[in-house]
């Protein structure tokens, strides 16, 4: 009995689809987890919960009273079972309403013989825009053989909110899969795609295209076939029912992959020579009008690298370009733009995470060299003779280079530091400095130390709730 009503359940969700299924070729059963040994007029299937908006439901058949299962939820997946081919109606009404109601849903279907079968239950119960409302997916499996060290993915857009998208597989930004439209899917035979590994998969909208959403799946396991659901409402809660991957495995589902965390990025204008800019990344303005010594607001932007376009304020023509490195998940950047719009060493970017670790009691600096005509550099208070007593930490820093992420512990109280070409000890320039409990800062070595434009100073770069800047000149 618990068999025939699971059964039941199966063919009422193909009948919501209104489709009949066509048989497949005779290898259609290969990779599948449970094969019971069905006749071959039988055929393989299982179905995935994945609208958003429908609670659990009950399922009943041919006017029973009874339901044949109970409360399949949004994101669970039944296990491969054997169906008969045949004619069935079917009611389906949400969990725990009165058998007598009008039910949600009614059906008749015709089942044909020999496919297997993943149905993706998709859509809006609440709404009744054809474009959007519910439906079921029945996708007839084919999987090819991935080859060595890859994994089978079949990839479906069912997020009923989302507009036609773009995929970005490895997130590397060059899309692999355009024009995937809303209810779509990837092929039968799969995607092939590296085992073993954590794998991120952009995903891109709008004209131009630019990264709307990211996500990493698992290590995904080699040699398996997977379904990978888009689901979820983009204005959903992000932990509830917002947008989100469904990962089902051959043995059901593997869970509900989250997008992933925006990195934060503050930039910071240090270039001696360029004038105000303005900022453009993936064709969109970011920050407007950031002078020499400026530091950004909070820049949200989805994991990934960035080809940054700078244009003096108000022109439209591109100054300079740079490329972010991979920007990863939940982590905020100091992106440090310096070098000379005319002369060497040329304008760029100097990007630095926010690595800080240590005790709340501790002042923690990291030195970054952005000053493009200093030489390498020592770093260090003066001693007695005013002479730089380098850290190990702030040792031969050339331009472009920082210290150690973690930061550099400094005593606490007045101290002046001093800046000497590497191997020496005679400053070029010293500094006047106050470490405070709790201190994180970047010291940002900026500025012409040989008089081209602006000249050379610090600029301390504080985190916190909100980013800070401090300009400290030379004494």
């Amino acid at each position: 009995m618990k068999r025939e009503r699971i059964l039941t359940l199966l063919l009422a969700l193909i009948a919501m689809a209104a489709l009949g299924l066509t048989g497949c070729s005779d290898d259609d059963d290969d990779g599948n987890p449970t094969d019971p040994g069905g006749a071959m007029d039988d055929a393989m299937l299982r179905v995935v919960h994945a609208s958003p908006d429908a609670p659990g439901v009950d399922i009943y058949v041919n006017g029973d009273t009874q339901p044949v299962i109970m409360n399949l939820e949004y994101g669970d997946a039944s296990s491969y079972l054997t169906v008969p081919a045949g004619d069935y109606t079917v009611e389906i009404r949400g969990h725990g309403s009165d058998p007598a109601s009008a039910p949600a849903y009614t059906a008749d279907v015709t089942l044909a013989e020999g496919a297997t079968v993943t149905a993706v239950a998709a859509g809006l119960l609440s709404s009744t825009d054809a474009d959007d409302t519910f439906r079921v997916l029945p996708l007839v499996e084919d999987f090819a053989d991935p080859g060595a060290g890859n994994v089978a993915v079949r990839i479906v857009h069912a997020a009923a909110d989302a507009p036609t998208v773009a995929l970005d597989i490895a997130n590397d930004g060059v899309p692999e899969v355009t024009d995937f439209a809303r209810f779509a899917e990837t092929g039968a035979a799969g995607v092939a795609l590296p085992a073993g590994e954590a794998l991120p998969i952009g995903v891109w909208a709008g004209d131009p295209l630019a990264r709307a959403s990211v996500f990493t799946t698992p290590e995904l396991p080699a040699g398996a076939n997977l379904f990978v659901i888009a689901t979820g409402l983009l204005a959903g809660d992000p932990m509830d029912d917002g947008f989100s991957l469904l990962a089902i495995g051959p043995d059901g589902p593997v869970g509900f992959i989250r997008q992933d965390a925006r990195a934060m990025v503050y930039a910071l204008h240090a270039s001696p020579d360029a004038p105000p800019v303005d900022i453009d990344a993936m064709g969109g303005e970011v920050v407007t009008n950031l002078a020499f010594g400026g530091l950004s607001g909070a820049l949200e932007l989805w994991p990934g690298a960035y080809g940054l376009d700078f244009r003096a304020t108000g022109e439209a023509s591109v100054a300079a370009s740079a490329t972010t490195p991979y920007l990863e998940p939940g982590m905020t950047y100091l992106a440090i733009a310096s070098g000379f719009l005319g002369g060497e060493p040329a304008f760029q970017l100097i990007p630095v995470a926010d690595g800080f670790d240590g005790m709340a009691s501790d002042a923690l600096v990291r030195v970054v060299h952005a000053s493009p005509d200093a030489p390498t550099v020592d770093v260090g208070p003066l001693d007695a003779d005013d002479k730089v007593d380098a850290l190990a930490d702030y040792t031969g820093l050339a331009f472009g280079a920082a210290s150690p992420a973690a930061g550099t512990m400094l005593p606490l109280g007045a101290l002046t530091v001093g800046v000497a070409a590497t191997g020496t000890t005679d400053p070029v320039a010293t500094f006047d400095l106050e470490a405070t409990a709790g201190l994180r800062a970047f010291a940002v070595a900026c500025g012409s130390l040989q008089g081209t434009g602006e000249s050379f100073r610090l600029v301390l770069v504080i985190p916190g709730e909100t980013w800070v800047t401090a300009e400290v000149m030379p004494n």
